[in-house]
């Protein structure tokens, strides 16, 4: 029995498989997942209109999971794949996880972290770009509904 090992590009599909649910739902369209040990172990997406709460980020919707699926805070040995940059928010949250790596598609140059006073734990590793275009797509389809 061969265990079948999943690339990280198999996994920001799946969280991009997340943030067209939230697209489906009429919310922001970012998607998430939590991976430990090459399985899935969280899932999000963004919630804050059908729950009427700001915080139901897609992250912090997978975040819980991930932690529930553990029973432990602490994600050290997890990777985050999510469609768009983390807000500070989020990146606070992500930082008290103690994550260890972060893996997100697009930037978010009016809300992302990385210029708006957020950060992540020392010790997490962070990377960009992957499906950058199939997610930056996805949101800019979104906006396009809403201003149409």
């Amino acid at each position: 029995m061969s265990v079948e090992i999943y690339s990280d590009e198999y996994f920001m599909r799946q969280a991009l498989i997340e943030a067209q649910k939230a697209f489906e739902e009429d919310e922001i369209p970012i998607g998430a997942v939590i991976v430990s040990k090459n399985k899935i172990i969280g899932r999000g997406h963004n919630l804050t209109e059908r729950l009427i709460d700001v915080t139901a980020h897609a992250e912090m919707q997978a975040i819980t999971a991930a932690s529930s699926f553990l029973n432990s805070k602490y994600l050290k040995e997890c990777t985050l794949y999510v469609t768009l940059e983390p807000c500070p928010m989020c990146a606070g949250a992500l930082f008290w996880s103690q994550i260890g790596r972060v893996v997100f598609a697009a930037p978010d140059a009016k809300r992302g972290f990385r210029d708006h006073g957020g950060y992540l734990h020392p010790k997490t590793k962070m990377e960009h770009g992957l499906l950058e275009k199939e997610c930056s797509q996805l949101i800019k389809s979104f906006f396009a509904g809403k201003r149409a």
